[in-house]
């Protein structure tokens, strides 16, 4: 028995979809008018996508509909009727990335299939069991995993993996990009993604340029084209092999799919033996869209200079019309028609009889009293040639019989009749098999476990993450600090219980901050320093992964559990969900400004200074302009404006982050902060030194604390989106 694996083509609009769905897509994904990650593609209205639903039905395909943004709280009232028309008319499953929207559509539409967006950062074993339990049936990849990393999911989660196999690639790990957002407001979270990564920069070195002269182009990727990699994709448990490309043209979404269709079938019917890639199937790829060339991705290495675009894309490309044409004629223009058998029974002095069979369906309808010929009777060639013109119905006949009895005579409008009435009634009989009954909207239970905040303000307790070991003893001894976060891969194991006794010492707590990505690597560093880990007397874990919390019971470690603002909880539904998933306080998201911030009722710790990570990536700058050393260090990328963003490489965990230019600080608006009722105020250092850190907890200490007027000892700094939000 062959294996069944899913061809995923990406439907920025109606006619994307059309063109995939010829191109053999077994689905499509694709955005309505709201909730989705490509605010700017041209998505269809509520009519358009319940004909898009209907007709990729009538070929035998799927739809699965995009809600992959982060939702506030004022939206979630829209959420039910904005998704209650396409699940009742049969919408097979809705791409997810707000924990809200989850448990939402768990409650309200018990019936419908949820997948777990790769905007959810699901990187292994634990993420991907923890939403299946939450009800997710299939889980879409973060694109930097491996096979290996892939092959494990598999292995060990009854899930189905969905993984990227052609398109553009983010230099960000999805889900955890600011970059656009915290420049331009423009949320990446949010659909709105400005694409930022695609600009130049310079990478510099202790105020020395990095890297080749030319090659400013560093954090654009090429795009991923994974050809060869088929065989070892489906060996390893990929299901769905999902094209990127929404805001692409019907042709590219034609050419890419048909292709992928093309060594998708030749592998499954010959295997590996047989599987050859024809080179000039590369160039139509090329010729469809070419950034500056293509890579297989994160497939079989963690990160690589090769895989990045490092100069400037030409600003014209010859283009390849005999193949546009060719897409054009067999796909994108192409009326695609599905197999009927028809019968008709025509006798004299009888009521005119048709059947239709097709896709497992047979339907027989009626019309007039058949007539008695005055001149010449009707002949089965004529009444055929009359039936058989199906025109722009999704129905063609493949094979149609007349049987007729007598002189017979029918007018030809009857003769039409019968046919439309025929096919229309064929038509609801196959669609009628995915409606949904209507779905009542249920009442959510209220959580009285949660009393959420006091009405009256009061003041928040101060709380410090560290990342450099040298600030911990500032931190330590500043009186009015309450709980102290040490970075996990920046303070070695060997200082973990120190740090921790210090920290006791000074009557604080002290919590181990985990990494911000949760992969093999994460987890084989904890693994092996399992006995520090729980000798060293942590009184908590900040949690920057939704890997963590499985990861750490399994170990036997049960909290408490701080979520930081990267685990979203953007409305209350999703709050309540971080809450049962063992969550002792959240962290407030740092892309919603004060008002909205003021519709949460779970109370929260908000960021009150520190530089946000703009971006967490599997590449590496220092690797890509320098060589891997294996040591940390801080690297500056510099825009065309020149604003200079701090990149720290955490060799632990082989990972980037790059920060915000300047800092967060919401010094001066402590009354606004008191209003929110925070439980606490963080104060997060990176980069800054133990000076800078001292001042600084100074600094916020006496303003937000005992309301005496303070100055952040920096002329830069920000507001994040406390003010402005985003879209």
């Amino acid at each position: 028995m062959k294996k069944k694996v899913e061809i995923l083509a990406p439907a920025g609009s109606f006619e994307s979809m059309k063109a995939a769905v010829a191109a053999g897509a077994d689905a499509v994904y694709m955005g309505g008018s709201k909730f989705g990650a490509r605010a700017f593609a041209d998505n269809p209205d509520q009519d358009r996508l319940l004909e898009a639903i209907d007709y990729v039905h009538l070929h035998g395909r799927k739809l699965y509909l995009t809600v992959n943004t982060l939702v506030k709280e004022q939206e979630m009232k829209e959420l039910y009727s904005y998704l209650a028309p396409y699940y009742e008319r049969g919408l097979d499953a809705a791409i997810v990335q707000d924990m809200g929207v989850l448990s939402f559509l768990r409650e309200q539409f018990p019936g419908l299939p949820i997948h777990a967006s790769t905007q959810m950062t699901i990187t292994g074993v634990y993420g991907a069991a923890l939403l299946k339990d939450l009800g997710a049936e299939r889980v879409v990849t973060a694109r930097e995993l491996s096979l290996k990393e892939i092959q494990q999911i598999h292995n060990k989660v009854d899930v189905e993996i969905e993984s990227f196999v052609h398109g553009a690639l983010c230099y960000c790990y999805s889900g955890q990009c600011l970059f656009s957002s915290l420049i331009g407001g423009r949320s990446g979270n949010r659909g709105r993604c400005a694409q930022t990564c695609r600009l130049p920069y310079e990478v510099k070195q202790e105020g020395q340029n990095l890297g080749k002269k030319g090659e400013s182009y560093c954090l654009s990727l090429k795009d991923l084209s994974t050809l060869d990699f088929i065989p070892d994709m489906i060996e390893a448990g990929i299901y769905s092999m999902k094209i990127e490309g929404r805001m692409k043209s019907p042709r590219y979404t034609a050419g890419v799919t048909s292709i992928y269709r093309k060594y998708t079938d030749l592998y499954l019917e010959k295997g590996r033996e047989g599987y050859r890639v024809d080179e000039q199937d590369r160039k139509t790829l090329l010729d469809l869209f070419d950034r500056g060339g293509q890579t297989d991705g994160y497939y079989k290495r963690h990160n690589g200079r090769d895989m990045v675009v490092w100069k400037e894309k030409p600003a014209f490309r010859e283009g390849n019309q005999p193949l546009f044409d060719y897409l054009d004629q067999n796909f994108v223009e192409k009326q695609l028609q599905e197999p009927v058998a028809g019968t008709a029974f025509l006798e004299e002095g009888q009521e005119a009889c048709f059947t239709l069979e097709g896709g497992e369906k047979t339907v027989t309808v009626s019309g007039e009293m058949v007539q008695t010929a005055q001149n010449q009777p009707l002949t089965e060639e004529k009444i055929k040639k009359q039936l058989d013109k199906t025109g722009n119905t999704p129905f063609y006949f493949e094979s149609l019989d007349i049987h007729t009895k007598g002189s017979i005579f029918l007018p030809v409008q009857t003769l039409n009749d019968l046919r439309r009435r025929g096919l229309e009634a064929l038509e609801k009989a196959m669609l009628d098999d995915f409606i949904r009954p209507v779905q009542e909207k249920k009442e959510p239970e209220k959580d009285s476990k949660h009393q959420g905040k006091n009405a009256v303000p009061r003041k928040a307790r101060l709380t410090v993450s560290l990342e450099r070991p040298d600030c911990l003893e500032a931190a330590a001894q500043a009186p009015d600090v309450t709980r102290i976060y040490i970075d996990g891969g920046s303070f070695p194991p060997s200082a973990w219980k120190s740090s921790v006794d210090l920290c006791h010492a000074n009557g604080k707590e002290c919590m181990i901050t985990m990494p911000h990505i949760f992969r093999s690597l994460a987890e084989s560093f904890f693994d092996r320093y399992l006995n520090e880990l729980r000798s060293a007397g942590f009184d908590g874990f900040l949690i920057r992964s939704l890997e963590e919390p499985e990861y750490l019971k399994a170990k036997g470690m049960g909290g408490p559990f701080i979520f930081d603002f990267g685990v979203y909880g953007m409305n209350q539904k999703a709050q309540e969900a971080l809450l049962k998933l063992g969550a002792e306080e959240l962290t407030w998201p740092v892309e919603l400004n004060s008002r909205e911030l003021g519709k949460l009722s779970v109370p929260g710790e908000l960021l009150a200074y520190g530089r946000l990570p703009m971006m967490v990536t599997a590449q590496c700058l220092h690797q890509g302009t320098a060589q891997c050393d294996g040591t940390s260090m801080v690297l500056t990328l510099k825009d065309r404006l020149g604003k200079e963003f701090p990149v720290k490489n955490h060799c632990a965990f082989c990972y980037n982050t790059i920060y915000n230019s300047a800092p967060l600080s919401l010094l001066g608006l402590g009354e606004e902060v008191g209003r929110l009722s925070p439980s606490s105020l963080r104060l997060q250092f990176t980069i800054e030194s133990r000076e800078e850190t001292k001042a600084v907890i100074q600094c916020f200490a006496k303003e937000m604390l005992y309301e005496q007027k303070a100055e952040l000892p920096y002329k830069e700094f920000t507001r994040g989106h406390f003010k402005r939000g985003v879209e």
